[in-house]
């Protein structure tokens, strides 16, 4: 009941067409912190009466209930009634900061990595199973890090605790960061931004579609 008061209220800036009102987004933890930042500035100086509701979170936020007007999903949505726009192929890149390689090293092969410090998942099952499949030199034991947070496993590379994969158009801003190994494959995040078929043509979710989308691509 509360979710469907709080998109009532929202819906009902909706009346004119002008980009105005409450725009609720959800997005993962680390687009949220590494890269929607910047993209929310530029949408403000582009729309000064917007106004946004961010939520982090890993756990894909119930569109079809209006929980949220508009989602950042690595997943294309399957429900009818959402409306999905593929924006980006975000790859994963293992990275280090330029201090740790100057006391350890560079490894030149995936074997390599086995020396190395290196930062990984905890629990999570799709990201131990993607690790297992990209370093199997490197088992979980072995991690010196375990957590499933990416914004965190970043924020550890980054100060220079060791090796970590992520997002490569955000470690590349980083001058301080040296991509390791940069032939092998990790994954390709698809990126979609997904809103309901109701909201797809109100002024305010539209302008935020389309600015996401801009960003990403541009």
């Amino acid at each position: 009941m509360q979710r469907a008061s709080e998109a009532m209220m929202r819906a009902a800036s909706a009346a004119s067409d002008r980009v105005a009102g409450v725009v609720r987004l959800s997005v993962s933890e680390f687009i949220g912190i590494e890269v929607m930042p910047a993209m929310l500035a530029s949408l403000r100086a582009r729309h000064p009466e917007l106004r946004v509701e961010l939520v982090l979170s890993n756990i894909s936020a119930n569109l079809l209930e209006q929980e949220v007007d508009i989602a950042l999903r690595m997943t294309d949505p399957k429900q009818k009634a959402l409306v999905a726009r593929k924006v980006a192929m975000i790859p994963l890149g293992l990275f280090a900061h330029r201090d740790y390689l100057s006391r350890r090293g560079t490894p030149k092969t995936v074997e390599d990595l086995a020396k190395h410090d290196v930062i990984g998942p905890d629990r999570s099952q799709s990201d131990l199973t993607l690790a297992a499949k990209v370093l199997p030199s490197v088992p979980p034991a072995k991690f010196v890090l375990r957590t499933d947070s990416h914004p965190a496993q970043f924020a550890a590379m980054r100060a220079g605790l060791g090796i970590a994969a992520v997002q490569v158009p955000v470690a590349e801003q980083d001058p301080a960061l040296v991509r390791i190994l940069p032939d092998l494959q990790i994954n390709v995040l698809e990126t979609w931004v997904v809103t309901h078929e109701d909201l797809r043509h109100v002024p305010r979710v539209r302008a935020v579609t389309d600015h996401l989308a801009e960003m990403f691509k541009g």
